[in-house]
Order: structure tokens, then C-alpha cells, then sequence
């Protein structure tokens, strides 16, 4: 397995040479969006979102061949301090993204992350590099499984920010196919909505001003419903604003005869897959099946965009689940979270206060009886 070894100065501050391809924000997001596994989380406009709330971002990587690497492989990966100590937290969400996984890849690239964090690095300082990426589970990699590669790497498994289950829709077959592809009671849900008198449009709220009051409203009743943690509108408007100048984002609203808004979702567009991060429905849009059209026009009209597949986000062991597989697609398994340790003291120190975040959420869904299966660490996008 390849690694990269540091050079230093003769002062011995720091490597002479970065193994970094010298991307730019515009060249790694062209790079994200062109790939197989492209991802709106390894984005610019992703990293602006969250800059919002504390976080820092910087992009690692290497061109194949530049440093004898085998393949282009590079994360952007979103920093923040560990409150109370002197460490920073690194977090490559859905990353790293390489031209292509292989045996070494991941030799290479944990390699790059230990030289970025000695002195004068750009991640020095940092106590541990989380990734999640875009692979399967299982995964054979030369004679070995992309666990394997990542143990032996000297990655260990962590919590999950992300969910690491979900379902995708194959957009490269025609209308009709994806409709047989629905289970026969959910094409009867839509066609009853459709019945009901819902109907879905795409919003826009620079000219709908409280678009956003109403998806919060709606995202309201899910967190009661579903114990799901409920964000701001503001927080919803900045990942709406952040793509939106790149027609990466889209607004859907399912409405009754009234012009009540029932369902919501709001879609990312990255490269040629769609996702959908955020949606939901109020009690009127459950009775009214508000919600599988909803779906169903997300899906259709993500094909008819020119998308080639669709992210339903998210899997987490819920009744969401079995609404979810209604609508076809094939579930996907991800390997899931991973911790690269480039300071085994401030390793430590991060893990036992996730820990005790985790504890104390579990107890306090415990005491307000909440019965959501939550994914091990909740409440970041990333």
C-alpha cells in the first residue's frame, strides 16, 4: 500500500511540499460535480452554508501522479475547535472523493492527512479527520474489503453524522418504468391525491418571501411527529441560497384546493444526482396522501431535468423507511464513518465528550418517551 512520506526544511518547521493538487474552490467543485459520486456535501457552496455556524473549510488533495499517486482522490473538509481544549475537530462530509477507489487510494490519502497535520500544516492542530465516503460497504479492493484498507490505514469506525443507509432511484429509464416501479398501493396514493385536488409546484422564494415560514411550519409538525431534530428557516433558506445561483436547488411545495401547503421537500442537485435532505408533511397531508405525490413529482420531474438518479437521503430504521421504499430504487449501504487520529491525546479527549453527547441524548429521548431510532451521533448535515 502507497504512503506519503513529509520532507521538511532544514529549520524543521514544516514540509517543504504539500502532496496538494493546488485546486481551487471552482476547480475541486468541477471536479465533484463530474465525478460518478458527486456530492453537494464536498461542495463550496455546502462549506458556505456551514460557515454560518462555526465551521472553517479547506480542500486536500493530490492529482495521479503529481507526488506518485495512483489516482486524483481530495476531500474538502469542514474544521471547528473542540470546545475546552486546544484541538479542532476535521470533518469530510460524504468524502473523499477519488477518480476512481482502488487498493491504495485510501493508503495515499490517509497519508496526506498525517503530513497536513505536523506544524505548520494546514490541518495542524487537529485531533482527528472524520470521513464517510460514497462507497459500499463490502467492497473488495485487490484482496481486500474497503474495511480492511481503512483499518489498516489506521482508521477506526466512528458515529455516524450521516445516515449510511439509503435508497436511489436509477433516473436512466423512462417515465413509465419508474412508475412500475412504485408498489400498486402508492401509484393508487398519488393518483387519490392527485383526486383530492393537491397539487405540486416549484416555489420560488425570492418571490414567495415566506416560503420559508411555511417549510418550517410543516418541518414543525414532522419534529413532533417523528422526534426528528427541527431546524431554523434561516437554516433552510441558506442551503436553499447557497445553490440556488448554480440552479442546484429547488423548492417543492404539495398544496390542497385552498392553497394550504400539506408536504414540502427541498432538493439538491449535484453533477447529475439529486437529493432530497429535507421534507416532510402535516397530519392534513398524511390524510390527504399529500405526500406520495409530492414524491413521485420530485422524482419524475428530476428525470425529466436531465438527472440520473435520486437520493431519497437517508434510511434510519422508522416507518419513514417502508414510505421511502414504496417508491422503488435500490437500498444502498455505505462503509459509514471513519476517524483518522493525528493527535492520539486529543483523539481521546473528542471521543469522550461524543460519547457523553450521545449519552445524554439517548437518556433524554428516554425520559420524553421518543421512540425514533436516531443515528449515533445526531443533529449535523455536516
Amino acid at each position: 500500500m502507497n504512503s506519503i512520506k513529509p520532507s521538511y526544511d532544514r529549520a524543521g518547521s514544516g514540509p517543504v511540499a504539500w502532496p496538494a493538487s493546488g485546486w481551487t474552490s471552482d476547480e475541486w467543485d468541477a471536479f465533484v460535480r463530474s465525478n460518478a459520486r458527486a456530492t453537494y456535501l464536498q461542495t463550496a457552496p455546502w462549506a458556505r452554508v456551514k460557515g454560518s455556524t462555526g465551521w472553517r473549510s479547506v480542500i486536500l488533495g493530490f492529482d495521479a501522479g503529481k507526488f506518485g499517486e495512483n489516482q486524483a482522490m481530495g476531500a474538502q473538509l469542514l474544521t471547528r475547535p473542540i470546545p475546552g481544549t486546544p484541538w479542532r475537530f476535521a470533518y469530510a462530509p460524504r468524502g473523499p472523493v477519488p477518480a476512481d477507489w482502488n487498493d491504495h487510494t485510501i493508503g495515499e490519502f490517509s497519508g496526506l492527512l498525517r503530513l497536513a497535520g505536523v506544524q505548520g500544516g494546514p490541518l495542524a492542530g487537529t485531533a482527528l479527520v472524520r470521513i464517510d465516503p460514497e462507497m459500499e460497504a463490502g467492497n473488495v479492493f485487490g484482496q481486500m474489503t474497503i474495511e480492511e484498507l481503512l483499518r489498516g490505514s489506521g482508521w477506526r469506525r466512528a458515529p455516524d453524522m450521516q445516515p449510511h443507509r439509503t435508497r436511489i432511484v436509477d433516473l436512466t429509464v423512462d417515465e413509465a418504468a419508474l412508475w412500475s416501479g412504485l408498489r400498486t398501493k402508492w401509484r393508487q396514493y398519488v393518483n387519490k391525491a392527485r383526486a383530492n385536488g393537491i397539487v405540486v409546484r416549484d416555489v420560488d422564494p425570492t418571490v414567495e418571501t415566506g416560503a420559508f415560514d411555511t417549510f418550517h411550519r410543516v418541518m414543525r409538525d414532522v419534529a413532533k411527529r417523528t422526534a426528528l431534530p427541527l431546524r431554523s428557516a434561516r437554516t433552510f433558506r441558506e442551503v436553499w441560497e447557497g445553490f440556488a445561483p448554480t440552479g442546484e436547488s429547488r423548492l417543492l411545495f404539495a398544496d390542497d384546493a385552498t392553497g394550504e401547503t400539506q408536504a414540502v421537500l427541498l432538493l439538491v442537485r449535484c453533477g447529475s444526482r439529486v437529493v432530497e435532505p429535507y421534507g416532510g408533511m402535516t397530519d392534513a397531508g398524511a390524510d390527504s396522501r399529500a405526500n406520495y405525490l409530492l414524491k413521485w413529482e420530485a422524482i419524475r420531474t428530476s428525470r425529466e431535468q436531465g438527472a440520473t438518479s435520486y437520493d431519497m437521503w437517508g434510511l434510519i430504521g422508522t416507518g419513514i423507511d417502508y414510505f421511502k421504499e414504496g417508491f422503488g430504487g435500490r437500498e444502498v449501504t455505505y462503509v459509514g464513518a471513519w476517524d483518522l487520529a493525528l493527535s492520539p491525546v486529543g483523539a481521546a479527549v473528542f471521543r469522550a465528550g461524543e460519547r457523553g453527547r450521545h449519552v445524554y441524548r439517548a437518556l433524554r429521548r428516554a425520559i420524553r418517551g421518543e421512540k425514533l431510532a436516531l443515528p449515533a451521533a445526531p443533529g449535523s448535515d455536516g
